[in-house]
C-alpha cells in the first residue's frame, strides 16, 4: 500500500510539472500546408535589406517546381514595420517573377490591405488555412487580421492563420502592439533563423556560392535571378541601406525563404547549393 501511494505521488508530480510547462510547448504545424486548399501568402518588407530580392527569385524559383506550380500563392511587397532607412524598390521583379499576382503595399497600404483581403476571404470560404511567410516584419499581418475579423467575425483567425517568423530582429522592428496582436491571434511560429546552416531550417545565406547562373536551366528564371542580382547590387548599401555583406562579396542571400520551407514541409533542405541543385533545374 505504502509502495501505491509513493508511486500515485511520483506521478501527480510529473503531471504538475508537465502541466505547469505546457504552455512553453509549441507543436509545430510545419509540413501541414494543404497544396489543394490553402493559400501560401509570402510578405516582404523591402527595407533596407536587399535580401527581399533574392528571396522573391528563390520563391519564384521553387514555384516553378511541379510539386508546388499550382498551389495558391500570392506575394506582398513593402509590409514593413518601424524600421528606419530607405526602400528598395522591388517592382520590376516582382513583375518579372509573379506577373500580377503580387501586391505593392509600399505604394499604397489601405488598398492593398483591401486587395488582399479579397484574396484571403475566398480562400478561408472555400476551407482554406492562410500560411503568411513573414519575410519582414508584421505590421501589414496585424491590419489584415482586423479586417478579416470585421468582414468575417465567424472566422476563427487563432486556427485558420499560421504565421511563420524566422528573424528576432524582424520582430524587434514590428510595432510592438502589432506583434503582440499578431502573436496572441493567430498560430504563430518563431522558428530558427534561415541565416545558418544546421539549426533546424535551411541556411540560405551564403558569401561563398557564387555558381548559380550555371545551375538554371529555365531562361525565365534565369532573368529572374539576373535581375534580383542587378537590382540588390545597385541598392546594397546605397544611401545609407543596410549592407548585406553576402551579397556585397558576390553571393547570395535569401535566408527568408526558410519560412516558405518550413510552411511546406521541406526540411531536408540544408543550404544554398542543395537548393539550386534540387530546384534550379
Amino acid at each position: 500500500m505504502k509502495n501505491k501511494i509513493v508511486v500515485l505521488i511520483a506521478l501527480a508530480i510529473c503531471f504538475i510539472t508537465f502541466n505547469g510547462h505546457a504552455t512553453d510547448i509549441k507543436i509545430s504545424s510545419e509540413g501541414d500546408f494543404n497544396k489543394e486548399r490553402d493559400l501560401l501568402l509570402v510578405q516582404f518588407d523591402c527595407k533596407t535589406d536587399v535580401d527581399d530580392l533574392h528571396t522573391a527569385a528563390a520563391l519564384a524559383t521553387i514555384l516553378s517546381d511541379t510539386l508546388y506550380s499550382k498551389i495558391n500563392f500570392h506575394a506582398v511587397a513593402g509590409t514593413y514595420g518601424i524600421q528606419k532607412g530607405l526602400y528598395v524598390p522591388p517592382n520590376d521583379l516582382m513583375k518579372l517573377a509573379f506577373g500580377n499576382n503580387w501586391t505593392d503595399a509600399h505604394e499604397n497600404f489601405k488598398n492593398a490591405i483591401k486587395k488582399v483581403n479579397v484574396i484571403v476571404k475566398k480562400t478561408l470560404l472555400n476551407d482554406g488555412d492562410i500560411w503568411i511567410a513573414e519575410a519582414g516584419q508584421s505590421d501589414f499581418t496585424a491590419e489584415l487580421l482586423r479586417a478579416i475579423q470585421t468582414d468575417m467575425p465567424n472566422v476563427d483567425i487563432s486556427k485558420r492563420f499560421h504565421v511563420v517568423q524566422h528573424s528576432d530582429w524582424n520582430e524587434k522592428t514590428t510595432t510592438p502592439e502589432e506583434l503582440l496582436f499578431v502573436k496572441n491571434n493567430t498560430d504563430y511560429q518563431k522558428i530558427p533563423d534561415g541565416n545558418a546552416v544546421g539549426n533546424g531550417t535551411p541556411g540560405f545565406h551564403d558569401s561563398e556560392f557564387k555558381n548559380w547562373e550555371s545551375k538554371i536551366s529555365d531562361p525565365k528564371l534565369l532573368a529572374i535571378w539576373r535581375l534580383a542580382i542587378k537590382t540588390s547590387n545597385k541598392y546594397n548599401g546605397q544611401e545609407g541601406r543596410y549592407k548585406n555583406e553576402a551579397i556585397f562579396e558576390g553571393g547570395l542571400d535569401f535566408s527568408d525563404l526558410s519560412e516558405v520551407c518550413w510552411i511546406l514541409g521541406l526540411k531536408d533542405l540544408k543550404d544554398t547549393e542543395q537548393f539550386f541543385n534540387d530546384y534550379a533545374k
